[in-house]
């Protein structure tokens, strides 16, 4: 029944502060142990049993590609989520399928065109310098000081993605980041544990309090939704333009109801908060550790936004050095660590013959710290990888590829440059001490015990 479910969660519960050493080669055993310890005896493609499905393990890039690019075609679809996980997604696109999956995607990527990422560049920059003053005034007459940025980058994604999706006053917003965050604790639980039919009707403690998450966080999305068909129908948050209707193919106007639009705004709550955040501190901890590149990207920020300049929506993509450094902190750190799918249909890639109903195990961080793929320096930080060498951008898949792959894509990128621009504009930083470099996976990779980083002014 529970396959080898029971040993993977034993591998977790191994897992152990790392040291105050920060390198790069312990990622993958720290995040997939089974993966990282079973590949070591079984090669990089194995098969495994969670519970009573079996799933095929693999981090071959064309593997991964092929998979990626025919999902929700006739060969490959999506592993659903179980009953106790989906509440934190609720059933927006990423639990979606079929028609219903096209529906959405239809109406949901309009939110997402370059016009109206460039429109929330103000936002980002606003919500960047609050931080920013805050930082100050922490600093006071100070030369140096410590900031743990895992939980300052947290906040300020969270405000800025509540406030790009909801608009709404500050507290309704705040109140659905930390309503979010406590239902990721208990997906985490649920999701490496095999789901019993009728478990999710049983009033255990992780039960009820799933249910008073879910409830509290509908109420308040759909607060937001009330106030939002009150404002001016030239509102640019996502929640307004998901309640809009829209013409599909055949001129027929085509609308989400409110609960979907609920499910949608948890969807893109999660993916535009809990991922971004872990981009950018990773990148500052890496520019953090690797001065030569800190040196680099400040003298790229000063050279496209001028000395004294914030990043517009114009300049946003004259930062050539920084989108290396994001490209190779994707690599090191990817926030998604793997994805599952699931063949359809009887499928042979390369030499391979997969039967239908088989789970795809795709083992994203074990591909990106690959030798055989990146060179023997595949474990160490060089964004010149990505000015060398274009064919290995393609073995790089940060958000997913295909017809899936994430939306809000290059809305990430737009924020996770304006924040570093930003703050290495202003500071200079090393490593703290007191960091302990732990990586961990609570969905995304996180640092377990926060990124304290140490900040000096730039004087002018």
């Amino acid at each position: 029944m529970f396959g080898n479910t029971a040993e993977i969660n034993r591998m977790y519960a191994k897992s152990q502060p790392i040291s105050t050493c920060f390198t790069h080669d312990v990622v993958l055993q720290r995040v997939l142990p089974y993966y990282y310890e079973w590949s070591r005896v079984y090669g990089k493609t194995f098969l495994y049993w969670f519970g009573s499905k079996p799933r095929l393990a693999v981090s071959d890039p064309q593997i991964i590609k092929e998979a990626l690019m025919k999902t929700d075609e006739c060969s490959f679809g999506k592993v659903g989520f179980t009953p106790l996980t989906k509440q934190l997604f609720g059933q927006g696109l990423t639990g979606l399928k079929g028609a219903k999956w096209a529906l959405h995607r239809r109406i949901t990527k309009q939110a997402f065109y370059m016009n109206q990422i460039k429109d929330s560049v103000p936002e980002i920059v606003a919500s960047t310098t609050k931080m920013l003053e805050n930082w100050e005034e922490i600093r006071g007459e100070r030369e140096e000081f410590e900031v743990e940025v895992n939980k300052e980058i947290h906040d300020l994604s969270a405000d800025t993605t509540t406030k790009i999706i909801f608009g709404g006053s500050y507290e309704e917003r705040k109140r659905i980041s930390e309503l979010q965050d406590q239902q990721l604790h208990l997906f985490t639980r649920a999701v490496r544990s095999v789901y019993i039919q009728g478990f999710r009707f049983l009033p255990t403690r992780d039960n009820m309090q799933r249910w008073r998450l879910e409830k509290e966080t509908r109420e308040s999305i759909r607060k937001l939704i009330d106030a939002n068909s009150k404002v001016k129908e030239n509102s640019k948050s996502l929640l307004s333009l998901l309640l809009s209707s829209y013409k599909n193919q055949d001129g027929e106007d085509e609308r989400l109801s409110v609960d979907e639009v609920i499910d949608e705004c948890k969807t893109f709550f999660f993916a535009g908060k809990e991922t971004n955040a872990n981009l950018i501190t990773w990148a500052l901890l890496l520019l953090a550790l690797h001065q030569e590149w800190q040196i680099k990207a400040r003298e790229e920020v000063v050279h496209v936004c001028g000395a004294n300049g914030v990043p517009v929506a114009e300049n946003v993509q004259d930062f050539k050095i920084l989108s290396m450094i994001l490209n190779e902190t994707f690599r090191l750190y990817s926030p998604i660590v793997m994805l599952v799918r699931e063949t359809l249909e009887k499928v042979k890639i390369g030499s391979i013959d997969i039967p239908p109903k088989t789970q795809l195990f795709l083992a994203l961080t074990a591909t990106n710290h690959d030798t055989d793929i990146w060179g023997e320096d595949a474990n160490e930080f060089n964004p010149l990888r990505f000015k060398e060498s274009r064919s290995r951008v393609a073995s790089l898949f940060p958000f997913g590829l295909g017809p899936i792959g994430c939306l809000s894509q290059n809305q990430a990128i737009y924020e996770a440059k304006i924040v570093l621009a930003m703050i290495v504009r202003q500071y200079s930083f090393v490593v703290s001490q007191t960091y302990v470099h732990s990586p961990t996976l609570q969905i995304t990779l996180r640092p377990q015990y926060g990124a304290q980083i140490l900040f000096t002014k730039i004087q002018k």
